[in-house]
């Protein structure tokens, strides 16, 4: 098998290909012959040693924790009828997603149908669960006046999807033309390029005199702050990471002063909903099935790992970055 490894933490250049054994199932465990590996942002900082949601990770690592492809071997005390399914993965802290082989439980894995691009699985079965949990958080509504941050990436191309599918007027904020074109294209009304100082005057210009009613939020930073204050009283702002390396800044003082009701929908809180976050990504393939969902994606070979991790990191991807085996 083939599978990219990291021996130093550092720059996307450790990221390198290697042969290695094929792996073998353990018991209760599934073999996936891998047709598309999920790349989350959060792979870059873990390359770089900080603690991602498992702590710091143990060298040599395989990246990745994101796999759909088909199943190829089954331990003796599995049902042997999974072999030959179609099926996506969330591996979690066992990692090892960048490879053309993975192993799992078999009660974590998902079978899709045979006509499921096997990359589109692969961004519903983490980014499409994340989006899920915000939504659930932001509890949309008809009326609502939604702005997006960061509208042309994995998770918000399905955002303004969903809002949009809802009937919300959508407010699609990204940075440079061909992503603001793809945030109409998704079902934004409104766009605004953050690149451009005065971005947040042109959503005001563009709506009048009405306010922003839910600002779903992964962006933080000066960005994030800017989408806070075009929310109107009574308003509530979806927070689910800061992709600009700091948090928005608010105090509670904010809070009192604005009107507006302020919470993060990952983290324990995503962890900790009824039904688990396997039902998460489960309900989320299922809108992939159904076709209520057409995730964005943006793929790169297996070998060119690194460079996905640079365009990923220089803001030079849309949609859901994937590696293809």
């Amino acid at each position: 098998m083939q599978a990219i490894r990291q021996h130093q933490f550092g720059g996307p250049e450790q990221l390198v290909l290697e042969e290695m054994p094929d792996l073998v199932p353990l018991a209760g465990q599934v073999r996936i012959a891998v047709r598309a590996a999920g790349v989350h942002l959060l792979d870059t900082t873990v390359r770089e040693g900080q603690a991602g949601p498992f702590g710091v990770a143990e060298l040599p690592m395989t990246p990745g924790r994101e796999a759909a492809g088909t199943v190829d071997m089954v331990a003796a005390d599995v049902d042997p009828t999974w072999l030959g399914r179609h099926v996506v993965v969330h591996l979690g802290a066992a990692s090892g997603g960048y490879a053309s082989q993975v192993v799992a439980p078999v009660g974590t894995v998902i079978p899709l149908s045979n006509t499921v691009d096997a990359a589109d699985a692969v961004a519903m079965v983490g980014t499409g669960r994340t989006a899920l949990g915000i939504l659930e958080e932001a509890a949309l509504e008809a009326d609502d006046v939604v702005l997006v941050t960061a509208a042309a990436g994995g998770l918000g191309t399905l955002l303004v999807q969903a809002a949009a599918a809802t009937g919300c007027t959508v407010i699609g904020v990204a940075g440079g033309d061909a992503k603001l074109d793809l945030a109409r294209s998704m079902g934004a009304d409104i766009v605004a390029n953050y690149r451009e100082s005065d971005w947040s005057d042109t959503v005001r210009k563009a709506l009048g005199e009405r306010r922003v009613t839910v600002a779903l939020d992964g962006v933080g930073g000066t960005i994030g702050r800017s989408a806070f204050e075009l929310i109107g009283p009574g308003g509530r702002m979806v927070l689910y990471g800061y992709t600009a390396g700091a948090p928005m800044p608010l105090d509670v003082a904010d809070l009192f002063t604005s009107g507006v009701v302020v919470s993060a929908a990952i983290g324990p809180r995503l962890f900790a909903r009824p039904g688990g976050i396997q039902r998460l990504a489960e309900l989320a393939v299922e809108r992939l099935e159904t076709g209520a969902w057409s995730p964005v994606v943006d793929r790169f070979p297996l070998a060119d790992a690194a460079e996905a991790h640079r365009a990923l990191s220089d803001r030079r991807t849309t949609g859901k970055v994937v590696l293809i085996p």
